[in-house]
């Protein structure tokens, strides 16, 4: 079996980030000045930041929700607020069978038996036989230099290869998944993400029959094989999820450990203090989410007319969830622009909230605190590069660095 490359050659997935997700550099101050205006606001968040109307919503109407309270409520409340608002978008790419896309029983019935894989104890044994291996064989290219590009050379790289390790994929395709994995969610590309996810999907259903042919230890194996009330897990709800770790599992990660690397990189009494002390790497993981998680918005649909934050909120509407005002919520975190490892600890919502928070949240922060641990062992005295750029964190939708320049050693 070989994964089918995309039929224009041309086509690059990496370039994509910013016509998809913007390049604004800062969209906390243009946020932050939106509260007076109410805590729900008429309008869709895309438009408010810049951005061309979604081509995949073009006709619909749409809130934003920035108040703390009124996220929590659009997150958990699935009487009123629906995740079928994904089917468009998730539902054409990774599939109708993708458990995002889902709501109540349904949604329960397929979570379960993917979430027991996820669970904590599952997840740290992989730091030590996936993780770490993977994380040590990048940074060989390059321990030896002095000197790196973080992003190019490390982050962009490494949570994909994880999961293509997890997967048990061939490693002559990894180029090519990485590029379809990511092309999944080029929306402004629409028909080359809907072939990103007919070209995995195509695979993913042959390695399926494979796997259930001839089981390994691997993941696909594990979820080929697992039966529900006598029966596999059927192929379109599977096939779906795999479609969706591919992106999910590699893309987050990436975005969240380089923004963790340049919050540290330009506080560096407080990477200091958890170089001393690596206790403090959890709570640094959970700083960075919180300061500039690498996914800005969730989106609901409202399931009958109904009301948030005083707007009347119509059944079909959408709801743009602002994560990122949650994350920075002057009335729930003191100085909430300032990066500070040591602030008292209150839950974020980068992770979104509800039943349909990240499957992959124990995964993410094993990798991210993985990869820190690597970084302080074999890059000593890390710092930025005085010749290089500084790195900027861009994006009004997803945020991430394009570059992390860094010099180490002597």
């Amino acid at each position: 079996m070989r994964v089918q490359e995309f039929d224009d050659a041309g086509y690059d997935p990496f370039s994509a980030d910013e016509s998809n997700f913007g390049d604004m550099s800062d969209p906390y101050p243009l946020i932050a000045g939106w509260r007076s205006q109410g805590t729900v606001l008429e309008g869709d968040y895309r438009t408010k930041v810049g951005l061309p109307l979604s081509l995949v919503y073009p006709d619909a109407k749409t809130f934003t929700a920035i108040g703390t309270a009124e996220a929590q409520t659009a997150l958990t409340d699935t009487n009123r607020f629906s995740n079928k608002s994904y089917g468009p978008s998730i539902g054409a790419t990774f599939g109708h069978g993708s458990i995002s896309t889902m709501d109540g029983s349904e949604h329960g019935r397929w979570r379960k038996i993917f979430q027991k894989i996820f669970l904590p104890q599952y997840v740290k044994a992989w730091g030590e036989s996936i993780v770490d291996p993977v994380i040590h064989h990048l940074m060989n290219r390059f321990v030896e230099r002095g000197h790196a590009d973080l992003v190019d050379e490390f982050t962009i790289r490494y949570p994909f290869q994880v999961i293509y390790r997890q997967l048990n994929l061939p490693e002559s395709d990894i180029d090519t998944f990485q590029r379809l994995a990511l092309g999944q969610t080029d929306y402004v590309n629409y028909a080359k993400a809907v072939e990103a996810g007919q070209k995995l999907g195509e695979y993913f259903a042959q390695l399926v029959a494979e796997r259930r042919r001839d089981p390994g230890d691997d993941l696909v194996s594990l979820l080929a094989n697992t039966e529900v009330d006598g029966e596999y897990l059927p192929d379109l709800v599977l096939i779906s999820f795999l479609r969706q770790l591919m992106n999910a599992a590699g893309d987050t990660t990436y975005r969240g450990t380089s923004v963790l690397l340049v919050a540290l990189l330009e506080n560096p009494d407080q990477f200091d203090a958890i170089r001393a002390n690596h206790s403090l790497i959890p709570q640094a993981i959970e700083e960075a989410l919180r300061w500039d998680g690498p996914v800005m918005i969730q989106l609901r649909m409202a399931r009958v007319d109904t009301e948030l934050g005083g707007v009347p909120i119509p059944a079909g509407s959408l709801v743009d969830v602002v994560a990122g005002a949650a994350n920075r919520d002057p009335n729930v975190f003191e100085d909430p622009d300032k990066f500070d490892i040591f602030r008292e600890r209150k839950p974020h919502f980068s992770f979104a909230r509800g039943p349909h928070i990240c499957l992959g949240q124990h995964l993410a922060r094993v990798e991210m605190t993985r990869a820190l641990h690597a970084i302080m062992t074999q890059l000593p005295n890390l710092r930025l590069d005085p010749d290089k750029p500084r790195p900027e964190i861009r994006g009004a939708m997803m945020r991430v660095p394009k570059h992390i320049h860094v010099r180490f050693g002597d």
